[in-house]
């Protein structure tokens, strides 16, 4: 089933939005995933998100040790990082990044971006030939420009041995989300294309994707206010000059008795504004933020269920104060 492009948005703005304030407060999630993710249902916080599920969770202000000696393996195979697949021993926050973006290609699709087979799920060995694979098969060979630390990374030697440039020469996120009728030239494409960009210290932050959404709302505001500084002198010039026509003709009085009231000056308010809604507490919450975090999924008496199969996805009206523009 294809979700309305509406309720696409909304949902990625506010995981976008949670992964801001955990990653603000030093904190990795490396399990991102649909199962994680849940929409409420009914009650007074309907169509708001939940990141959920924070056991592999780790601080990464100062490890005393490289988070890779501590978990071998993180995130679920097909939202790893490719970085995690070639055997990275120091990631970053990218890794979370690169996850929110198979969240949000799979919301557009309707599948799993990067599918592919899992026999042996529980290995220790971060490199997954078939999950590279799938990768490369939809995003192209990554060229050495692209990714300049791609030579460095520990599983490399075996990405060269096992794999061919030319193998995947005509791949590419274009052509794939083309299928799916996303257009190159959208919003929503630039914005997975930042989500997915294989070098990690390329890939878009969720700080700078906050950054970029505030000046757009910036800029959306400012285009209102001044259409409706434009418009304001030219409601008061017409008004005059039918209250002038009225004089002349010896019927000014009995015109502005027949007219209604005078046009109100439009409203400015902030673009995608939404109504007040209570905040949970939480140990990941904070009193500024739209989201509640929770650790354990059982702990609300709300009804909720994972991204994108919730009973509630049918009735897109919810999300329409918070779509956000991308």
């Amino acid at each position: 089933m294809q979700l309305p492009r509406g309720m696409v948005k909304s949902l990625l703005y506010q995981i976008l939005d949670g992964i801001h304030y955990l990653h603000a407060n030093w904190v990795l999630h490396r399990d991102l995933k649909p199962a994680n993710i849940l929409v409420m249902g009914e009650g007074p916080e309907r169509g708001r998100v939940k990141i959920a599920d924070m056991g592999f969770a780790r601080l990464f202000n100062s490890p005393l040790k490289p988070l890779a000696d501590l978990d071998p393996v993180v995130v679920t195979f097909w939202y790893r990082a490719p970085e995690l697949l070639l055997g990275a021993r120091h990631y970053t926050k990218a890794i979370d990044i690169w996850a929110i973006g198979c969240i949000f290609a799979e919301l557009l699709t309707s599948e799993p971006i990067f599918h592919c087979r899992q026999e042996d799920i529980k290995t220790s060995n971060p490199f997954h030939h078939d999950q590279l694979d799938r990768i490369f098969s939809v995003m192209g060979f990554p060229a050495d420009k692209d990714w300049e630390d791609i030579r460095k990374m520990p599983e490399y030697p075996t990405l060269q041995k096992d794999f061919r440039r030319t193998t995947y020469a005509n791949s590419s996120l274009i052509k794939y989300m083309e299928k799916h009728k996303v257009k190159p030239d959208s919003k929503v494409f630039l914005l997975l294309q930042k989500l997915l960009t294989m070098d990690p210290t390329k890939r878009i932050t969720s700080e700078q994707n906050q950054t970029q959404q505030h000046q757009q709302t910036t800029g959306q505001n400012q285009t209102q206010q001044q259409a409706a500084a434009q418009q304001a002198p030219s409601q008061q010039s017409s008004a005059q000059t039918n209250g002038a026509t009225g004089a002349n003709t010896g019927g000014g009085m009995q015109h502005g008795q027949d007219q209604g009231p005078p046009n109100k000056k439009p409203r400015i308010g902030p673009s995608g504004a939404s109504s007040g809604t209570g905040v949970l507490q939480s140990e990941y919450q904070h009193s500024s933020s739209r989201l509640g975090y929770q650790s354990n999924a059982q702990g609300s008496t709300q009804s909720q269920s994972t991204m994108g199969y919730s009973s509630s996805s049918q009735q897109s009206s919810q999300y329409s104060h918070q779509t956000h523009r991308y």
